[in-house]
C-alpha cells in the first residue's frame, strides 16, 4: 500500500469519527432517536438496570438511553465541564447533594413520579439541603438496616424479639447463660461501629431529625452551655452502646473486621449482628440456608421509640445542564412505574419509596416492614455531620475506651468551629460546598 493510499484512508477514518462525534453531540442515535446519557451508580444492580434500559429502548422509538457507570467523581467533573448526564440514579449522600444545594438540578415536582412518592420521606431528603421552590431529587430505593438475628437460635432458646432496653438485656443474659455470644462485634473497621452500634443506639433513643434541626439552630454556640449538643443528647445512648459492646460481644471484637464478622456469624458464632442487608449475600456464601430476621435495636423502655436506620440508596435527578430534559423525564417516569421500581427494590432487599408499594417478600427484612410503613425511620447520625468531623473514628474511640463525655464534647467543639466558619451549616452536603 502506498503512502498516498494510507493517508487517504486516515482522512476517511478521521472524517467518520468526526461525523459520529457530531451525531453524539446533538444527541441523536444511529436510528435517529434522541440519545440521553443515564448515570447509574450501584454496581451490584447493573444487570437489573441494563435489562431495564434495554426494555425501555425497545418499548418506543423516540428516545435511546445509554447507561454510564463511571461513578460520582466522573459525574462531578462532568458538571464542572458543563456536560452533565441527562438523568442520574445515584446514592443520595453529601457528594450528590451538592448539586441540589447549588440548584444544578431541575424541579421534578410536576412529574407523576413525584406524585407517587411518599411525602414522609421528603424531610429525610431535605436533611442534606434543598433548593428553594424545587423538588430536585426523588428517592428511588430506601435501604433499611437494623439488628440481624439468627431466628433458629432464638427459637431453640425460646427467646422473643426484644422491644425494650430491659428486654434486650434479658435476651443477652439468656444467650450468655446458654453459651451463645449475643452480638458479633467487628470493631477493627470503624465504619461498622458508626453505621451499626452508634447509629442504632442514637436512633433508638433520640429523634434524629429534630436533633439536627435544633443543633443547626445553635450554630456556633454548640457547647456545654447550649440547650442542644452531642454531649448532652447523645450521652445516654453512648453509655448504653458501651454497656453492650463491653459485656455482650465476642472477646476478640477489637481485632475483627467486616469480613470476619460475616463469616463468623454465618458459622453460628453469635446470635445477633449489627449490619445492613448488604451483609446477607456475604453470609449466604457460607450458610445459604441460615434462617435470619431483623428487628430495630431497642434503646429505651418505650417500645414506640423503636425505629430503623435508613439511607436513600438511590435518588433520581435530572441536571439543569441537560440538553435533553424532556427525554430524560420520559425515562424517569418509566423507571417509576410500579412494576419496575418495586422489582428493583425487591432485587436489592430495599424498600420502594412509593405510595402503596407492595411489601418486600424476603423474610429476612420483614421485621423492618412495620417500621418503614409507619414512618418510624431515621437517617444515621454518623452521615449527617460534616465530613471533616471524623465521627467513625470518634465512635471507635469510645468503644476502645475513650470517655464518651470527652469524645462527644470534642464533636461539639468540631461542630461549633465549622458553624462559625459557615453559619448556615446543617449537613455534610453544605460543608462540602
Amino acid at each position: 500500500m502506498s503512502e498516498k493510499t494510507r493517508r487517504a484512508r486516515r482522512v476517511v477514518a478521521a472524517t467518520a469519527v468526526a461525523a459520529l462525534a457530531g451525531a453524539l453531540l446533538v444527541g441523536c442515535s444511529a436510528d435517529g432517536r434522541e440519545t440521553i446519557r443515564f448515570t447509574f451508580s450501584k454496581r451490584e444492580a447493573l444487570t437489573f438496570m441494563q435489562d431495564t434500559v434495554s426494555d425501555y429502548n425497545a418499548s418506543q422509538n423516540r428516545v435511546r438511553v445509554e447507561m454510564d457507570t463511571s461513578g460520582v467523581d466522573v459525574v462531578s467533573a462532568s458538571f464542572v465541564r458543563g456536560n452533565p448526564p441527562d438523568i442520574m440514579l445515584a446514592n443520595y449522600n453529601y457528594e450528590v447533594a451538592r448539586f441540589v444545594q447549588r440548584c444544578a438540578l431541575i424541579d421534578l415536582s410536576d412529574t407523576a413520579a413525584a406524585a407517587s412518592t411518599r411525602a414522609d420521606l421528603e424531610p429525610l431528603m431535605d436533611q442534606y439541603g434543598t433548593c428553594d421552590g424545587r423538588t430536585s431529587a426523588l428517592p428511588y430505593s430506601v435501604m433499611a438496616s437494623s439488628v440481624i438475628y439468627n431466628t433458629a437460635v432464638f427459637d431453640e432458646l425460646g427467646l422473643e424479639v426484644p422491644e425494650t432496653w430491659s428486654e434486650l438485656i434479658a435476651v443477652c443474659d439468656a444467650l450468655q447463660a446458654a453459651g451463645v455470644t449475643p452480638f458479633y462485634g467487628t470493631f477493627k473497621d470503624d465504619w461498622t461501629i458508626a453505621q451499626g452500634w452508634y447509629d442504632y443506639a442514637v436512633g433508638g433513643s433520640v429523634d434524629v431529625l429534630e436533633f439536627f434541626d435544633r443543633l443547626a439552630s445553635e450554630g456556633a454556640e454548640v457547647g456545654p452551655d447550649s440547650d442542644t449538643s452531642f454531649e448532652k443528647d447523645f450521652a445516654e445512648p453512648a453509655d448504653r452502646m458501651l454497656e453492650l459492646t463491653t459485656t455482650y460481644v465476642n472477646p476478640d471484637a477489637a481485632s475483627r473486621g467486616y469480613g470476619d464478622g460475616n463469616l463468623a456469624f454465618a458459622n453460628g458464632e453469635a446470635a445477633m449482628y449489627l449490619q445492613g442487608p448488604w451483609a446477607f449475600s456475604e453470609i449466604a456464601k457460607t450458610a445459604p440456608d441460615l434462617p435470619l430476621g431483623t428487628f430495630p435495636l431497642p434503646m429505651t423502655e418505650d417500645p414506640d421509640d423503636r425505629a430503623v436506620r435508613v439511607n436513600m440508596d438511590l435518588a433520581a435527578m435530572i441536571p439543569e445542564g441537560s440538553a435533553h430534559q424532556d427525554a430524560a423525564r420520559d425515562f424517569l417516569e418509566y423507571l417509576f412505574q410500579p412494576e419496575i421500581i418495586e422489582a428493583y427494590n425487591a432485587s436489592q432487599l430495599g424498600f420502594a419509596p412509593t405510595n402503596d408499594a407492595a411489601p418486600p417478600e424476603d423474610p429476612r427484612i420483614a421485621g423492618m416492614q412495620e417500621f418503614y410503613d409507619t414512618g418510624r425511620i431515621y437517617q444515621g447520625p454518623s452521615v449527617l455531620v460534616p465530613k471533616t468531623i471524623p465521627v467513625m473514628a470518634y465512635a471507635q474511640a469510645m468503644v476502645f475506651g475513650d470517655s464518651p463525655a470527652s469524645v462527644l464534647r470534642t464533636m461539639d467543639t468540631d461542630w461549633a468551629r465549622l458553624a462559625f466558619r459557615q453559619p448556615a451549616l446543617t449537613t455534610e452536603a453544605e460543608a462540602a460546598r
